[in-house]
């Protein structure tokens, strides 16, 4: 039976995604070597693939050394510059990474990068999603353009609600108090607040998440809710009622928040 995704912490606030399965073991953007190396030598695991869901440097930059390792699969998305990459990945491709029994498909999710995806496998309910979609927030807009983020973020919030989403950063703490800030009446938002505070006070992971618990909770999900819009039009009078204002809207004022 698979096991499930074992966060290994990088950085201040990154996780590397680690898949084991029996004695081998696929990692998700791996930014940093090292601690991927501790791990695999601790559990006494052989790296057997990597996947890549975009090019930035906190999510690609360890690559290289782990192939030292010995040569495994990466796959990655195709229109971005991914190093070591053996397999260019589009929306709508299937991967099975060698040493799972588990099938990933492809989505395209532009928005963060032009070429970011995301990983979904329909049979363990998982989603790797990067920079895209983060527990009660989401990813700047370095490339894209607030239509494609939402198109994107529609896109994954679609997929079904007990769908556990394991994306790359601890910025759930953060992102909750935007979201109250945004919405402070809520109380799905401030009692989902409240949860992960005491989580980060005894230094625990946030993630993974569910998309049902993101549909309720996260503004950027939500930007056909009509509290969400007032609020919106209140930061910016000119922002338009329809959801791809209110999402550039909210992103803009998360960005300065």
């Amino acid at each position: 039976m698979q096991s499930s995704p074992t966060a290994i912490p990088a950085f201040r606030d990154n996780y590397i995604w680690a898949l084991p399965h029996g004695r081998h073991c696929v990692v998700v953007d791996p930014g940093d070597a090292a601690p991927v190396e501790a791990f695999l030598d601790d559990n006494q695991l052989s790296l057997s693939a990597i996947l890549i869901t975009h090019h930035h440097p906190d999510h690609v930059g360890g690559i290289l050394r782990l192939l030292e390792r010995g040569a495994v699969p990466v796959y990655g998305p195709a229109d971005e510059i991914i190093p070591g990459r053996t397999r260019a990945l589009v929306d709508g491709d299937t991967v099975e990474p060698e040493g799972l029994d588990l099938s990933f498909q492809v989505l395209a999710v532009p928005g963060h990068t032009l070429g970011h995806i995301a990983f979904y496998s329909p049979d363990a309910g998982w989603l790797f999603c990067g920079d895209t979609l983060f527990a009660g927030g989401c990813g700047r807009l370095f490339e894209g353009t607030a239509a494609q983020m939402h198109a994107s973020l529609q896109r994954l919030a679609a997929l079904p609600g007990d769908t556990r989403v394991f994306c790359a950063h601890e910025y759930t703490q953060a992102n909750l108090a935007f979201a109250a800030a945004v919405s402070p009446d809520d109380q799905a938002v401030l009692a989902r607040q409240r949860q992960v505070i005491a989580l980060r006070e005894a230094d625990r992971i946030t993630l993974p998440t569910t998309l049902a618990e993101e549909r309720a909770s996260n503004p950027f999900l939500r930007p056909d809710n009509p509290a969400i819009q007032t609020a919106c039009r209140q930061r910016e009078p000119q922002s338009g009622d329809n959801p791809v204002d209110t999402f550039a809207t909210l992103r803009r004022w998360k960005d300065n928040f």
